[in-house]
């Protein structure tokens, strides 16, 4: 069994190799696939006997070249909102071409009903998985703990946690923990044709993840909540583009709004252990 793990050379693919190792599949067997030359040989030299293919989404030729043989393709999905569908349909086609038994897609939660301003993406690409006649398990992740970095950054330099989110909870998990689950629907059986819920066990708030960053970074970090329109205009002055600053506050406004506090437990079940608290996954970062 040939495993194709896109994204490879990404924090989500890269612990999804390591879990796959782990759970036995022989480095052999495991192709890493991504468009970063020079963590692609990092990857061939730290995991020996791994191989690596460059691909690009944009580019059919890559995509034929590194999945031809494959039985299963990990389709992490791509980082550049807006031309996602268009990129996911080229993996998919290329997966069709080569035959391969099963696509494995990280998608977004409730993608296909929810107003999540990131889901349009996710429902597309799932509509084209369904009309593909692959056999399919799609992993709808909630959000990474790793994505406030940066809030964590900030937290130390101001002692502020700055959000839009008012009272909204967000039931994240760590990256590590969503590649094990990739890793588990791919080794154990009973998974194709699944469509999984997966999220943190615990939704926090902006007051857990300022208390969370307090113990984590040795210092007093006080949650502030302010307006929609008060959070654009702090961006704004901050630098950022008003395209971004938007995106921003939409997210927020959908955690505020109570799309990503959901806790299913099927990470939890599917990797068979806890997911990773909050107060952990930042203090790894």
């Amino acid at each position: 069994m040939t495993i194709v793990v896109t994204g490879a050379t990404g924090h989500l693919g890269h612990f999804t190799v390591d879990h796959l190792l782990a759970r036995g599949i022989p480095a052999s067997d495991i192709v890493a696939a991504g468009r970063d030359a020079s963590k692609l040989a990092e990857l061939a030299e730290t995991l020996p006997g791994v191989r690596t293919a460059a691909i690009d989404f944009s580019d059919p030729a890559s995509l034929d070249s590194a999945i031809a043989g494959a039985s299963a393709v990990v389709l992490v999905s791509a980082s550049e909102p807006g031309n996602r569908v268009a990129l996911h349909a080229n993996v998919i086609e290329a997966a069709k071409r080569a035959g391969v038994e099963r696509i494995v897609y990280t998608s977004a939660p409730h993608a296909t009903t929810s107003p999540l301003v990131l889901a349009p993406e996710h429902k597309a690409t799932e509509e084209l998985l369904a009309a593909s006649g692959l056999t399919t398990t799609i992993l709808r992740n909630n959000w990474y703990s790793e994505n406030y970095l940066s809030a964590l950054e900030q937290a130390r330099e101001t002692g502020v946690f700055l959000t839009s989110t008012g009272s909204g909870r967000v039931a994240s998990a760590s990256r590590t923990d969503y590649a094990e689950a990739i890793a588990a629907v791919l080794t154990t059986p009973g998974h194709e044709g699944a469509v999984y819920e997966l999220s943190g066990d615990v939704a926090w708030t902006g007051s857990d993840f300022a208390a969370a960053a307090s113990e984590v970074l040795g210092r007093p970090v006080v949650y502030r909540s302010v307006s929609p329109e008060e959070h654009l205009a702090i961006l704004t002055d901050a630098g950022l583009d008003a395209g971004t600053a938007g995106f921003v506050v939409a997210l927020d406004g959908n955690i505020r709004d109570g799309l990503l506090a959901e806790t299913s437990g099927e990470l939890a079940q599917l990797i068979g252990h806890p997911t990773t608290p909050l107060v952990e996954a930042l203090r790894a970062l």
